[in-house]
């Protein structure tokens, strides 16, 4: 089927990467709040990890297993009557990403790595219309208290930047340090430092109070920084740049 067709034969999807401890809260809240609107929707919701027990300190799940499908069994349970939701048990590629992401798609991206991020920006960098919500915080090691947290907002409307790239100001988004990983149980073996779960709830809340803010038009800023410990929220706004390489971000 052509993407044309495909999104003509479909409603509005939302697509969740990354179900860990961000992401499980925004598929929660964003599940709940479609059920409540009253309209038929549907949720991708990806992630090739699984739930094990020493994550319960920073997620919330009933069992163990595969993230996506344990997520997605739960929220069908007390809203599927409205809001389909799809489990997809992989981690998003390079080579998938075009599979995943759609014309139209309102995608919130927050796994735990940066390479990630730049393939999703990628991703939607390649579509005519698209809105991004990316999110993430500091982890508590190297003298980080972990409270400090930020999220992003990407949108193209018809082929054009209605704001700027979320590698733009962010040189380690744009090059990444760290890898994807690449099968089940492959991010365990990954370098991960400890969450804050308060400072989880709060990017999944910067991320789901632009979303709103999205949908109500009111939407004027294309990234917020926060630290749970000094109560701070800070919007940027800024003018979208149409060429040149990714400018240096500061604080």
């Amino acid at each position: 089927m052509r993407r044309s067709s495909r999104r003509a034969a479909r409603m509005q999807r939302y697509v969740v990467i990354g179900l860990g401890g961000v992401g499980g809260f925004v598929l929660r809240l964003l599940v709940q709040f479609l059920h409540s609107e009253g309209r038929r929707a549907t949720v991708i919701a990806a992630d090739g990890d699984d739930f094990e027990e020493r994550n319960r300190a920073r997620m919330l799940f009933g069992r163990t297993g595969p993230k996506a499908v344990v997520l997605a069994g739960e929220l069908a349970e007390l809203h599927g009557d409205r809001v389909t939701i799809v489990p997809v048990p992989r981690y998003v590629t390079a080579r998938n990403v075009g599979e995943l992401l759609d014309e139209g798609d309102v995608v919130f991206c927050q796994p735990d790595n940066h390479a990630t991020r730049r393939i999703v920006e990628q991703g939607c960098m390649r579509l005519r219309s698209v809105t991004l919500f990316s999110g993430g915080n500091d982890g508590i090691e190297n003298g980080k208290t972990g409270t400090f947290g930020n999220m992003q907002v990407y949108r193209r409307k018809n082929g054009r930047d209605l704001s700027n790239p979320i590698s733009r100001f962010h040189p380690e988004i744009a090059r990444p340090a760290d890898r994807v990983p690449n099968g089940r149980g492959c991010a365990a073996a990954l370098a991960s430092a400890p969450q804050l779960l308060f400072t989880n709830l709060t990017v999944a809340a910067a991320m789901l109070g632009a979303f709103y803010a999205w949908r109500a038009g009111r939407l004027d800023f294309e990234e917020v920084y926060f630290d749970i410990l000094t109560g701070r929220m800070v919007p940027a706004r800024r003018a979208v740049v149409r060429s040149g390489p990714p400018a240096r971000h500061v604080a």
